[in-house]
């Protein structure tokens, strides 16, 4: 009997064990990955690093220095723009439960976020936040192209309206479930929903605007190279929480996409110095910063796609293409696009967007494609995506700075783009001019 009493109390032990242990196993189904969690939000940080202060030193550097504390400005207030749209509306229409044209009003003010983001192993609030970082740095790259002349007080409402017309709804298409993304476009990190709006933006509003006093006929040199290595030091080791992050886990996926990222950079900005010593018989540090930029951009939409030997090609490919898409732009059309934002984000974001289709093959090293498509497929999908962003963010871009100059002029006048905008736009210096 005391056998069995003990057999029996053994058996009911290991029942009760057995249901204690299954809890916390069925428990973390519904759980967040504290590993996933942090990477996220590291990453969250890079990510907004790239703009403060990446991209604002990285600028602020190729302005003349009269004009810096300007750019610093711009830079600063579509981040504060930005961050506060995508937390009233922004982050619903582009991720909540909707259409796929746009979401629904369920997460307005960021209510009601799940405590886990389908697909994932993060909470919705730090998948918002992720994306808050994206929906900052898109808009603040357009700086770039009409820095030394645009008023403040058009740039405001513009980025306001702009990133909720032109960058919520590419972001819905192309990563909220949309219906470019269940047309089979892939856009790992943002080349199409970033550097594609950004840059076709910029391209049509440089063009609007027109050119600074003095392009074409007076040199318009970079105030401070070193800043602009600075900031580009920045954006570059911002970009790992960019690509990397996309993965939304600290994953073999989000190693492969920094990989990625680390080598097309090297290899665009060597090719692009490499053009400069034959062109110009010297190689420039802000032409190896904007090489790097160049390569980061292009390999961002195949990050997480492409093999390293594909990664490399890219960057090389982005450093002639961008190189001399420059000398395309500023030299024989005579846009000034003053910071080249088309030719280095656009462009680059549009190609590798595209060349994505082909170095995905796993003969090239890549992860392959869907079960039911391959490389012509995917190709189709690539360049519908890239073509119907472009022309929504040219349309969108030129109403928008349109109907808003009607109220509030996009240029300063010719006295204060003389006297420069650091103190006729905000009566401050970036530096003490002789």
């Amino acid at each position: 009997m005391i056998g069995k009493g003990t057999t029996g109390a053994k058996a009911l032990a290991a029942i009760i064990g057995a249901g204690l242990l299954s809890a916390p196993a069925f428990a973390q189904e519904a759980a967040t990955d504290s590993g996933d969690t942090a990477w996220i939000l590291t990453a969250s940080a890079l990510v907004l690093m790239m703009t403060l202060p990446g991209l604002a030193l990285f600028y602020a550097g190729l302005v003349r220095a009269r004009n810096v504390l300007s750019v610093f400005m711009h830079c600063f207030a579509i981040a504060a723009i930005a961050s506060l749209l995508w937390a009233v509306a922004g982050y619903s229409l582009a991720f909540g439960p909707g259409s796929g044209w746009i979401g629904g009003l369920v997460n307005l003010g960021l209510a009601n976020l799940a405590e886990v983001r389908d697909g994932t192993a993060i909470s919705e609030p730090t998948f918002a936040l992720f994306q808050m970082t994206f929906a900052i740095i898109t808009p603040a790259l357009i700086v770039g192209a009409f820095v030394e002349r645009v008023r403040f007080g058009w740039l405001v409402p513009f980025m306001l309206l702009w990133s909720l017309v032109v960058y919520v709804p590419a972001a819905r298409w192309v990563w909220g479930g949309g219906w470019l993304a269940e047309l089979g476009t892939l856009d790992f990190a943002g080349g199409i929903v970033v550097h594609t709006t950004a840059g076709i933006s910029a391209l049509v509003l440089a063009l609007l605007i027109g050119k600074r006093q003095g392009f074409g006929h007076t040199l318009i040199l970079p105030h401070s190279p070193t800043l602009t290595l600075i900031g580009a030091g920045m954006l570059w080791v911002g970009w790992f929480g960019f690509n990397g992050g996309s993965a939304l886990g600290a994953s073999t996926d989000a190693a492969l996409a920094i990989l990625n990222t680390h080598l097309a950079s090297c290899a665009a900005a060597l090719c692009w110095i490499g053009l400069e010593q034959l062109k110009l018989g010297k190689p420039t540090t802000v032409g190896l910063a904007t090489g790097a930029i160049a390569g980061l951009a292009t390999v961002t939409p195949a990050a997480g796609q492409i093999g390293a030997m594909g990664a490399i090609g890219l960057g090389v490919v982005a450093g002639l293409v961008c190189f001399y898409a420059v000398q395309l732009i500023r030299n024989r059309i005579g846009i000034d696009d003053s910071l080249d934002v088309f030719a280095v984000h656009g462009v680059g974001g549009m190609l590798g967007s595209i060349l994505l289709a082909p170095l995905a093959s796993t003969a090239l090293g890549g992860v392959g494609y869907a079960e039911e498509g391959g490389m012509i497929a995917q190709l189709i999908a690539q360049i519908v995506g890239v073509g119907v962003v472009a022309l929504w963010s040219a349309v969108w871009t030129l109403v928008l700075a349109l109907v808003i100059s009607i109220f509030l002029p996009m240029r300063v006048n010719a006295d204060a783009e003389r006297e420069g905008l650091d103190l006729a736009s905000h009566a401050e210096r970036g530096w003490e001019l002789d």
